[in-house]
């Protein structure tokens, strides 16, 4: 499978080999220099411990398309669920924040797993994370209920 790309932004597959880079952490020469997060770490983690290909449900890493700069990472947290549901998680250096970058790779991730027969998006964030919220709102989700601690949203296919 090739890049992801929207206007932007480039939404990268993640190999092992990336995936082992970003756990050492020695800065790959396209790492923008506040890449990765503890969250791409995580990604990077689970990807790395998975005992089936996640394909194509797997991890990206964003980049810039004018530079090509990594600047975070948006994937799936497993394959698609015998529903046909998946679930999404994302994030950005603190540089990269603030600019459309999380919903335009969302977006774009979305328009994916429902091209690979995917019905339906989860995603949650804390109730703190105003800003995740937001994001998830500008790409087409809905809230769809929380708990004590996190909102949770969607977006479903599964009636068209």
């Amino acid at each position: 499978m090739g890049d992801l790309a929207t206007k932007r932004l480039v939404l990268h597959p993640l190999t092992r080999a990336e995936a082992e880079e970003i756990l050492t952490g020695s800065p790959g020469a396209h790492w923008a220099p506040d890449y990765p997060t503890p969250g791409d770490t995580i990604a990077a983690n689970r990807y790395l411990s998975a005992t089936a290909d996640p394909f194509p449900f797997g991890n990206f890493e964003i980049r810039l398309r004018a530079d090509g700069r990594a600047i975070g990472g948006l994937g799936f947290h497993g394959p698609m669920d015998t529903t046909g549901t998946v679930t999404i998680g994302y994030g950005l250096i603190p540089s990269a924040r603030g600019k459309g970058y999380a919903s335009e790779a969302l977006r774009a991730l979305l328009e994916f797993a429902r091209s690979q027969g995917a019905v339906r998006v989860k995603g949650d964030a804390d109730h703190a994370n105003v800003a995740s919220h937001r994001v998830m709102l500008a790409a087409g989700m809905r809230a769809v209920g929380e708990d004590e601690r996190v909102r949770y949203f969607e977006v479903s296919w599964a009636d068209e």
